[in-house]
């Protein structure tokens, strides 16, 4: 067996990080470069009367004139631009059928009861109304929300798709996954977008999922849980989940 070629890592020889805070202090960081694409791809939904976490940027940059109505969501009153107090795991105050569409970056990690959460998603969008949701795959923690919220988790495509395509159903999901190894690197090491190629940004590879991507609509009509061809199949369910899963994955490989 040949001996493996000793490598020169230079900058990246060290057990901490080269800069800290995801690299928002050099520049855009990697993974809000991938939460934006994958916004400005549908924001064709970002219509109507919208519901954001925390703030409205996103409402606003991409959803521009087609928004009617801006809600913002926060699960306490700590934060003075909320037009809504809720905890998305037990949201039982917030109308039904309310919202056109629901923006939700980077919020499911920090919900223990992620099933929850997504049935009340589920319940509080209208029919035909669009759930936007992008979670980590590979990220450092957030000190800063850990110890405020609590940090629970981190998804793959395959874990994000059955978990929206258990309230929403999975013909209604689609997910996608962004990153590689060197821009999951490029993250870990809080380095920014802007330091990346933009070919070394766009190649998608599936042992890297740095980020994941949701797009969840709510069915026009959507039978009881229970009724023939929707919770009662659950086998059919998830069958389906891992069939849509794999054509999405074979579409973003790299040919």
């Amino acid at each position: 067996m040949t001996a493996p070629t000793a490598l020169e890592l230079g900058d990246l020889r060290r057990v901490t990080p080269i800069d800290s805070g995801f690299g928002q202090g050099r520049g855009k960081p990697v993974d809000r470069h991938y939460i934006e694409a994958f916004l400005r791809r549908h924001a064709l939904d970002i219509r109507g009367r919208v519901l954001e976490v925390a703030e409205d940027t996103y409402t606003q940059l991409f959803g521009g004139s087609r928004v009617t109505q801006r809600d913002i969501l926060h699960v306490d009153e700590s934060n003075p631009r909320a037009t809504l107090i809720a905890d998305l795991a037990d949201a039982d105050d917030v109308p039904s059928d309310s919202f056109d569409c629901f923006v939700c970056t980077q919020t499911l990690t920090y919900i223990y009861d992620v099933p929850g959460a997504v049935a009340t998603i589920h319940r509080i969008l209208k029919p035909g109304g669009v759930l936007l949701a992008t979670v980590p795959g590979i990220s450092q923690m957030s000190p800063y929300d850990r110890d405020r919220w609590g940090e629970y988790w981190r998804f793959t495509a395959q874990s994000l798709g059955r978990r929206l395509g258990e309230s929403f159903g999975s013909e209604n999901v689609t997910v996608e996954s962004y990153g590689n190894v060197l821009a999951s690197t490029a993250f870990l090491q809080s380095l920014c977008a802007g330091g990346l190629r933009r070919d070394e940004l766009d190649h998608r590879d599936q042992r890297y999922q740095m980020l994941l991507a949701g797009r969840a609509v709510k069915a026009k009509y959507a039978p009881p849980r229970g009724a023939r061809g929707f919770g009662a199949h659950r086998g059919t369910q998830e069958r389906r989940c891992r069939g849509w899963f794999t054509l999405a994955a074979a579409a973003a490989e790299p040919s």
